[in-house]
């Protein structure tokens, strides 16, 4: 009879110590004297008025911390004269999720602007693997498809490559989630390539460079547009159709 009891004894205290082990420190915390809601509610104000804040429900990522009341949730971007510019109404009413997306795609496209419009110029301008030295009046718009196969094809699987790259940073896995969607601790366009040590630390010094890129970028779309869309009309090149 003895040796029942003990064993239940063994049995109930390693039940015991198996629930502890997997109880929060937090839960284990005990007082002395009862806390009734009243005064959890003093306390909570008390180190309010004492200048105590409550830290962020979200991590900062560079800095940012998604804001619901600020437009786009706080992100850079919003510059004068017109300051947040969102006439259709795009983001209105967007879950962040959506915003950063968005986001994502802007800051992606305004890259490939600003290189589009450089290639535009130099590939008009200066030797390319099409036309050897003749340069003169080259229009980007037909050098494509005069590139050959074998060149053309390494060049867009590096492009493949890299997004493959980007997308395995930024996005998550179909299957492990909602489709087309970001990662909770990714920051739009940031996929930590910086060779030139260029990112600035400071929140502050983020959010300015990030806006300057946008507005780079913005006016590039824009730019390559317009540059695609001459051609098409005139039929002549960019410096060609300034008069150089």
């Amino acid at each position: 009879k003895h040796t029942i009891v003990n064993m239940k004894l063994a049995i109930l205290s390693a039940s015991v110590g198996i629930a502890v082990a997997f109880t929060s420190p937090t839960n284990l915390a005990t007082s002395s004297t009862p806390l009734f809601m009243s005064e959890v509610n003093d306390a909570v104000l008390s180190d309010t008025e004492g200048g105590v804040d409550a830290p962020p429900a979200v991590t900062p990522i560079n800095g940012w911390v998604p804001d619901k009341s600020l437009p786009c949730y706080g992100l850079p971007g919003a510059i004068s004269p017109l300051g947040f510019f969102d006439p259709i109404g795009f983001t209105k009413d967007m879950e962040l999720s959506g915003v950063k997306r968005f986001r994502e795609a802007e800051i992606m496209h305004g890259r490939v602007a600003m290189m589009a419009t450089l290639g535009y110029i130099i590939g008009e301008s200066t030797p390319t693997i099409a036309y050897g030295m003749d340069t003169h009046h080259t229009i980007a718009n037909n050098q494509i498809p005069d590139i050959p196969g074998t060149v053309i094809f390494p060049f867009f699987l590096v492009i493949n490559i890299c997004e493959a790259v980007r997308a395995n940073i930024g996005w998550v896995e179909p299957g492990l989630g909602p489709l087309f969607t970001l990662r909770e601790t990714y920051y739009p366009g940031d996929i930590g390539f910086d060779p030139l040590g260029l990112k600035p630390a400071a929140a502050k010094d983020f959010a300015n460079m990030q806006t300057k890129e946008l507005s780079n970028g913005r006016l590039a779309m824009l730019a390559v547009a317009g540059m695609c869309v001459q051609e098409l009309v005139n039929g002549k090149g960019i410096l060609e159709n300034l008069g150089f």
